[in-house]
C-alpha cells in the first residue's frame, strides 16, 4: 500500500525535499503545486522545503512577490492547521526574516511557547526560528530588540552567539562585542572573524592582526578578511605576506582579494603578475567577473591600450619583470579587441571568463 501523501516518506514529499536540497527552488515549488492539484494531502515537511525554496529564490528582499509568497503560504498553513508544526513554522519565520520589515517574523515567533517544545526536532526548529528572528533584527539595525531576544533565549548555539557578536561589532559597539565574545561557551572561526572585522572597521589593524595570530583555527574567510583589511589601509606588503602564508591556494576569493589589493593601491603590474600566476597549470584557479574587473582596472592604470600595437601593449601592461604566458597574452589581446569596439564592461568580463575556461579545457 503506498504511503499517504502527507507522510514524510511519500513520493511527492521525497521529490520536493530532494529538489530543495539540490538548490532547485523553482522545481520544488512546482512539484508542490502539482501535488496539490493531484489531490494529495500536504505534508509539513514538504511545506518546510517549499518555504526554504521560496526564501532561496533570487529575489531582492524588498520585492513584492517575496512578501506576497510569504503571506500566501502563511494563510495556507493556517488553513491546513499546520502552522503549529515546528518545521514549517521555523521555515516561515526564516522567510519573514528576509523581508525589510521583520514585524511579521516578530509576531510569529512571539506566538510560540517561551520554552522549546519537547523532542529533538521541536527544540531544533524552535532554535532555528529564534536565530532567524535574531538575524532579522540585527539586519534591520534594531540592536536593543536583538539583545533583548538574545538574553531571553532559553537555549543558544554558536550561531546565536556569532550573530549577536557580529551584529554588535558591525554597528560599532566593539567593546560590547568583545565582552560577549569573552563569555562564549563555544567558539568557531566565524566568532573570531566577527571581532576581527570590528577591529578592521575601526582601522585598528594591529589589534586585528594580533587576534588573527591568536586564532586556534583559521578559515579561508579569516585570511581573506585580514588581507582585505590591509588592502583598505594601503599596506600591500603585509597583505602579500599573508597571502603567501596561506596553505589553501585554491580559493578564488583569496586570489581576487590579492589582485584587488594591488589594483586598488596602484600596483598594476603586481596585480597582473598575481593574475598570471593563478592561471598557471600547476595552480589553475578559475577566474570570475570580479577577477577580471580588477584586471581591467590594472590594465587601465598602465595606459591607453588603443595607442600601441599588440606587442607594445603587452609590454606596457606587464613590464619587463612579469613573464607573459600564452593565457595572459591572449586575454590581453581579447581585452584590446573588445575595448576598441566600446563594449560594456560586463561583455568584456564574460568574454574573458569564457576564454579562460576554454583554455583550461584544452589542456
Amino acid at each position: 500500500m503506498p504511503a499517504a501523501a502527507g507522510d514524510v516518506n511519500s513520493t511527492w514529499t521525497l521529490a520536493i525535499r530532494a529538489a530543495a536540497d539540490q538548490g532547485r527552488p523553482r522545481r520544488a515549488v512546482a512539484l508542490y503545486l502539482s501535488s496539490l492539484r493531484s489531490g494529495r494531502r500536504p505534508c509539513p515537511f514538504a511545506l518546510a522545503a517549499v518555504l526554504k525554496s521560496v526564501s532561496r529564490l533570487l529575489l531582492p528582499a524588498a520585492h513584492p512577490l517575496l512578501a506576497a509568497a510569504a503571506a500566501s503560504i502563511h494563510a495556507h498553513l493556517l488553513r491546513l492547521g499546520l502552522l503549529a508544526h515546528p518545521y514549517p513554522r521555523a521555515a516561515l519565520a526564516h522567510l519573514y526574516a528576509r523581508l525589510p520589515d521583520p514585524s511579521r517574523a516578530h509576531s510569529l515567533v512571539d506566538e510560540t511557547p517561551p520554552r522549546p517544545p519537547r523532542g529533538r526536532a521541536g527544540a531544533h526548529s524552535f532554535l532555528v526560528s529564534r536565530n532567524s528572528l535574531l538575524a532579522s533584527l540585527l539586519r534591520s539595525g534594531d540592536l536593543a530588540a536583538a539583545r533583548a531576544l538574545f538574553d531571553r533565549m532559553p537555549v543558544r548555539d554558536v550561531v546565536s552567539w556569532n550573530s549577536m557578536v557580529a551584529g554588535l561589532a558591525k554597528a560599532g559597539h566593539l567593546d560590547a562585542a568583545i565582552e560577549l565574545f569573552d563569555k562564549m561557551p563555544e567558539r568557531n572561526a566565524a566568532s573570531w572573524n566577527a571581532v576581527m572585522c570590528g577591529y578592521i572597521a575601526q582601522g585598528d589593524l594591529a589589534q586585528a592582526r594580533e587576534l588573527f595570530e591568536q586564532m586556534p583555527v583559521r578559515s579561508n574567510v579569516s585570511w581573506i578578511t585580514m588581507i582585505s583589511g590591509y588592502a583598505k589601509s594601503g599596506d600591500v606588503h603585509a597583505a602579500g605576506e599573508l597571502f603567501e602564508r596561506m596553505e589553501n591556494k585554491k580559493d578564488l576569493y583569496a586570489w581576487n582579494a590579492m589582485i584587488a589589493c594591488y589594483a586598488k593601491n596602484g600596483c598594476a603590474r603586481e596585480a597582473l603578475a598575481v593574475f598570471n600566476r593563478m592561471l598557471k597549470p600547476h595552480v589553475w584557479v578559475m577566474p570570475n567577473e570580479k577577477t577580471f574587473s580588477s584586471v581591467i582596472s590594472a590594465c587601465s592604470q598602465l595606459g591607453d591600450l588603443r595607442k600601441n600595437s599588440i606587442n607594445n601593449e603587452k609590454k606596457i601592461i606587464l613590464g619587463p619583470t612579469v613573464p607573459v604566458d600564452r593565457n595572459l597574452s591572449q586575454i590581453i589581446t581579447g581585452y584590446r579587441c573588445q575595448y576598441s569596439k566600446n563594449l560594456v564592461c560586463g561583455s568584456i568580463t564574460h568574454l574573458l571568463l569564457n576564454h579562460c575556461l576554454l583554455k583550461h579545457l584544452e589542456r
